[in-house]
């Protein structure tokens, strides 16, 4: 019951395709529809597969600026293999929402902002545990250090300065490093300052009320009133006060000069209505990440200013409406959903019938020989598994063992790189369109065939998957020449998948030489 209840703030799989791997999301609400499904507003995180190869060498160089800075063993001292999964834990941030049926879950896991003190080993002990550390935007195309990284290093830390010995005196002069601001031995009263704040008060709605731009944001009595009330007004009363040697006919001077009633202002009222409510907009949308604020809502204004609205924004009237509007909407939501385990059988599974592999759909590849004939598992090369899965294009006919697909659907990758795609795979193998024929058999019929990468080729640079071609050895050219009776190329080059008969050939060979 525990493992298939979700709630809020929740990492969870989604499958949106069957043959795909998992959507990995982080659940922030639960919402029931009008038709009485169940929908979850989630945060989307991406893996190395679907970023462009310029964002992953950009993620790679910021992997290798943090091992060389904070001095953690580097990367090159993993294996092929640890250094092959440790990609697939490798996740990416972003501030995109979307909303999915609360049905295509498939089980939790754990995402965690990559703490640089700890071995990147540790995450590959964990099951469904991910790491990220850069924030991708989808609509920009761009990679950027998540504002919540652990910043530990050098150039992070405080300068500290050499502890005093015994009798050494401190030789700064203290009257730098601090101002006083208030006396609280001074010799006027509390009713005394808080009759002069009163004053203060009075005199800033008098203030306000003379100024032009002043009235058309603070249209009543009461609200000038108020804006007068403001810390801003009380400041500098008191700073009046304090340096004017608390003389209150002195300090109420300063308060009425010759020129009029001074008004002090906050960014409360110098904010128009419509900043105001780009601002509650800008809030909603990123939180209290006031640098994507300031850029992508306010751009005239300075971060200081930001701030510094935020924190008195948070005193009006409109935070507590806003407060108590949320927290009836967050009443009206789903606290958490119980979803049953899946357990419906998927396309791409391939049973046995009468002698051969086929999927349980019977849309899939043919062809598989159930008696240990068939093609191995494509990541870890297993004859042997209780349940196949077709893997990749039809035409390809690839499949995988249990094992080794649902690690591909879990972390978007195999176990070990698959020998239809090389070392660094990113997407199911798929035929290269106009590419022409190798001259031999398919990748995997013949021992003696070397998978090359063809990368001389100009029509092969066009295109969006490598192509490759197989590269005879001198013993299979031998063989070509001495078996053309039980080697026909042109036939066996159109069925790639069929064995040869290699004993036969073998014999062949033995009965040529002797003669």
């Amino acid at each position: 019951m525990a493992a298939n209840m979700y709630r809020v703030g929740d990492y969870v799989f989604f499958e949106n395709s069957s043959s795909n791997p998992y959507l990995i999301r982080r659940i922030e609400e639960l919402n029931k529809t009008a038709s009485g499904n169940v929908e979850a507003k989630v945060v989307c995180f991406y893996r190395r597969r679907d970023i462009s190869h310029s964002l992953i060498q950009l993620a790679d160089k910021h992997a290798r600026d943090l091992e060389e800075e904070n001095e953690s063993p580097s990367e090159a001292e993993l294996t092929d293999k640890q250094k092959h999964q440790l990609r697939h834990r490798e996740l990416f941030l972003s501030r995109q929402y979307e909303s999915l049926p609360a049905t295509h879950i498939r089980g939790k896991c754990s995402v965690a902002l990559l703490n640089e003190t700890e071995a990147v080993l540790s995450y590959l002990d964990k099951e469904d545990t991910f790491f990220y550390s850069l924030v991708y935007d989808p609509t920009q195309k761009t990679l950027l250090a998540d504002k919540g990284e652990i910043r530990v290093g050098p150039r992070f830390q405080a300068d500290v300065p050499d502890m005093l010995q015994e009798g050494e005196s401190d030789e700064r002069d203290q009257l730098k490093l601090e101002e006083k601001l208030w006396h609280p031995e001074c010799p006027l009263s509390s009713k005394q300052i808080d009759q002069f704040l009163v004053v203060a008060r009075a005199v800033g709605t008098f203030a306000r009320a003379l100024d032009c731009s002043s009235s058309v944001r603070q249209p009543s009595l009461h609200m000038s009133a108020a804006a007068a009330s403001r810390d801003i007004t009380l400041f500098h009363a008191m700073d009046t006060l304090h340096c004017h040697g608390y003389d209150l006919s002195s300090a109420l001077s300063v308060l009425v000069p010759a020129g009029g009633p001074v008004l002090c202002r906050d960014e409360m009222e110098e904010w128009s209505a419509s900043e105001a409510a780009m601002f509650e907009e800008a809030l909603e949308k990123y939180g209290k990440d006031f640098n994507d604020i300031r850029q992508d809502f306010l751009p005239w204004k300075s971060l200081t200013s930001i701030i510094e609205y935020y924190y008195m924004w948070k005193t009006t009237d409109r935070y507590v409406q806003q407060k108590r509007l949320k927290a009836a909407e967050a009443e009206s939501k789903l606290k958490q959903v119980y979803i049953p385990t899946y357990n419906k059988p998927n396309p791409n599974q391939i049973s046995v019938t009468n002698g051969k592999m086929a999927t349980v759909n019977g849309a899939g590849p043919g062809g598989y020989h159930a008696a240990g004939g068939g093609r191995a598992c494509e990541s870890c090369y297993s004859m042997q598994s209780a349940q196949w899965y077709s893997w990749g294009p039809p035409n390809m006919q690839c499949r995988l063992c249990v094992s080794c697909w649902m690690y591909w659907k879990k972390y978007g990758g195999l176990k070990m790189p698959s020998r239809a795609e090389g070392p660094e795979e990113k997407t199911p193998p798929s035929p290269v369109p106009n590419e022409p024929r190798s001259r031999g058999h398919g990748p995997r019929q013949s021992s003696h065939m070397v998978p090359v990468r063809n990368s001389g080729s100009p029509k092969s640079s066009t295109k969006t998957k490598q192509a490759f071609l197989l590269q005879a050895t001198r013993l299979t050219k031998l063989a070509r020449h001495m078996c053309r009776d039980i080697i026909r190329l042109r036939r066996s080059a159109r069925r790639p998948f069929v064995p040869i008969n290699c004993g036969a050939i073998k014999a062949e060979c033995k009965s040529s030489f002797n003669s």
